[in-house]
């Protein structure tokens, strides 16, 4: 199975870039599962249903969401009934939709989303994400009952992404890292035959801190104080994210490469 995922959508800049050349890169690139994280779509900061409904139109197969899940307070009935979208795992007990799907493919497989949040520096003290993550794995065994997994791990720590990547390994296809905005240089098949990157990046504008127009960021940085609000950078964005392909039979990655289109990133 050819899946593909990208990274953090980031404001109108990423918005954009997805409903303009999703189609056409995944026509490209053989894509037969495409799943996109959108927990910064909508002015940087969450995602409105609205938005949701133009990234799965533009052919997000699934979306994953992260820390900034439920700012946007329309989102909270919205996943719910759509279930094309994918919370984190850990984020509440109480928190609404699921944090792992099953979704069905061409050729009748089967290919499992899910998503957890890191601890390491984050803003709140979420739920452990190995062990709620180690069951959902269990109950969905490669090439049994999914022919691939893929977990999003949305977190600060390179060193968390990197533990959640081995602890997975042999059960998910694809452990990607998400949250961080850049692109790490680190994209490989680990022993047990999990694809892995520790961020995928954002699709967003480079020309930017992290996607967010650069002058507040500076100012708050110079002075450490704030004077306006943080808002998402307009200029062209590059998609970011990770090609994978997987063997049905095993489950486990044969072969995988970042992806970088458009904007301010080199292809290398």
């Amino acid at each position: 199975m050819r899946l593909l995922f990208l990274g953090d959508v980031m404001g109108r800049s990423g918005r954009t870039a997805i409903s303009e050349r999703l189609a056409a890169l995944k026509d490209e690139l053989g894509v037969e599962f495409c799943v996109v994280n959108g927990e910064n779509a909508t002015n940087g900061a969450g995602l409105s249903p609205d938005h949701a409904k133009l990234l799965l139109a533009a052919g997000a197969d699934a979306i994953t969401l992260g820390d900034h899940a439920f700012d946007q307070k329309d989102m909270l009935q919205f996943c719910e009934s759509e279930p094309r979208i994918v919370r984190p795992l850990n984020y509440s007990k109480a928190a609404p939709g699921r944090g792992a799907r099953v979704f069905e493919v061409t050729g009748g497989r089967r290919v499992l989303v899910a998503q957890v949040l890191g601890q390491v520096f984050m803003k709140r003290p979420f739920d452990d994400p190995f062990s709620a993550i180690e069951p959902v794995l269990k109950n969905a065994p490669l090439g049994a009952a999914v022919q691939a997994a893929l977990v999003d791990i949305h977190c600060e720590a390179t060193s968390e992404k990197m533990a959640m990547g081995h602890f997975c390994d042999g059960k998910a296809s694809v452990v990607v890292g998400t949250h961080t905005h850049v692109p790490t240089a680190d994209a490989m098949i680990l022993p047990g035959g999990a694809a892995y990157q520790s961020d995928a990046g954002m699709c967003g504008d480079y020309d930017s801190v992290i996607g967010m127009q650069k002058e507040e960021p500076l100012r708050r940085f110079l002075t450490g104080m704030p004077k306006g609000r943080f808002e998402p950078a307009g200029g062209e964005a590059t998609l970011s994210g990770l090609l994978v392909d997987t063997d049905d039979a095993t489950g486990k990655a044969t072969s995988v490469q970042m992806i970088r289109r458009g904007g301010r990133l080199s292809l290398a």
